[in-house]
């Protein structure tokens, strides 16, 4: 397999937003799956300072081709001044799972 899929890590404030997000990205069929985690503790130096908050974990599924898509969505519905994206590709995986990724996200 090749790098056609991503993974992308985002965080929210509260479960709040993760579900209004998730559902937006897989309703719109740019994400196969998002997992919501548990709360984490998040540690990050913003506005001059060092800052501790607890926030919401997001796992995004889906094509490479649909990330500047998931971009754009994510900024509009993120009450952040700048949410946390980061994709990595997924070079490798159960060959069935990455094929169902692509089915779910075809537009």
């Amino acid at each position: 397999m090749t790098a056609d899929f991503l993974l992308i890590f985002s965080t929210c404030p509260d479960k709040s937003t993760a579900d209004k997000i998730a559902r937006a990205l897989v309703d719109a069929k740019l994400a196969a799956c998002v997992q919501i985690s548990s709360t984490v503790e998040s540690v990050y130096y913003w506005d001059n300072q060092v800052c501790q908050s607890q926030e919401v974990q997001l796992q995004i599924k889906c094509l490479s081709l649909h990330y500047s898509a998931i971009e754009q969505m994510v900024i509009q519905l993120h009450p952040y001044e700048v949410p946390e994206l980061i994709a990595t590709p997924i070079i490798n995986g159960l060959a069935p799972y990455l094929t169902w990724i692509k089915e779910t996200t075809t537009l």
